[in-house]
């Protein structure tokens, strides 16, 4: 595959995965939302990795980890959003973290997180084009 089918299909993962966390966030199922807000981010640092590095990312969810190797520059507000964003992949997979994340995931906690990773979404899709 080459760099640029690898970047188109990062992109277009995470703009299908950004589309259903808008679905779920509509249907007010917020903990699952925000697991897909979670992967979206994910795929675009992903994508933006083999632009800058022109190399495979890691396999990990953390996304400050996968943003500090792709070479992005983050701001000490972002790499706290992005790390609180992280957490959305482990907490809304497995039942004993579900549960509580459930609770945790309001309408106005949800909200605050879609907006935070919107901002990061867009700028991660400036970089990428």
């Amino acid at each position: 595959m080459s760099q640029t089918e690898a970047i188109k299909y990062w992109v277009e993962s995470a703009v299908e995965d950004w589309e259903m966390a808008i679905r779920l966030m509509a249907d007010k199922k917020y903990h699952y939302a925000l697991f897909f807000v979670q992967l979206s981010i994910e795929r675009f640092i992903k994508a933006y990795h083999i632009k800058n590095i022109d190399d495979s990312p890691l396999y990990v969810h953390n996304l400050v980890l996968l943003a500090q190797k792709a070479g992005l520059e983050l701001s000490g507000q972002q790499r706290e959003d992005l790390k609180e964003i992280s957490a959305f992949n482990i907490t809304a997979r497995y039942d004993s973290y579900k549960r509580d994340f459930f609770k945790k995931a309001t309408p106005e906690y949800a909200q605050k997180w879609f907006n935070s990773a919107d901002k990061f979404r867009q700028l991660l899709l400036e970089k990428v084009k």
